[in-house]
């Protein structure tokens, strides 16, 4: 498994709840730091871009995403 970057795209593998806010699994965010023990804060934004959420999240918790470029036709 490739190892989880800063602006790497990730999805929640199971539900977290914070105080006022529940994310459910297979919510998608972006990495904007890596903490310390393999903790990463994850910002969550709408379809707008605005930001809702800055979660520390625990990489057992993170599934990193991967896009391919479409060929040219």
């Amino acid at each position: 498994m490739d190892e989880i970057k800063v602006l790497d795209v990730v999805a929640l593998t199971e539900n977290l709840q914070l105080e006022g806010l529940q994310l459910r699994r297979g919510e998608v965010g972006t990495v904007v730091e890596k903490w310390h023990d393999g903790v990463f804060e994850v910002e969550f934004s709408d379809d707008k871009g605005v930001a809702y959420a800055f979660v520390a999240v625990p990489a057992d918790k993170l599934m990193k995403l991967y896009f391919r470029k479409d060929e040219a036709a």
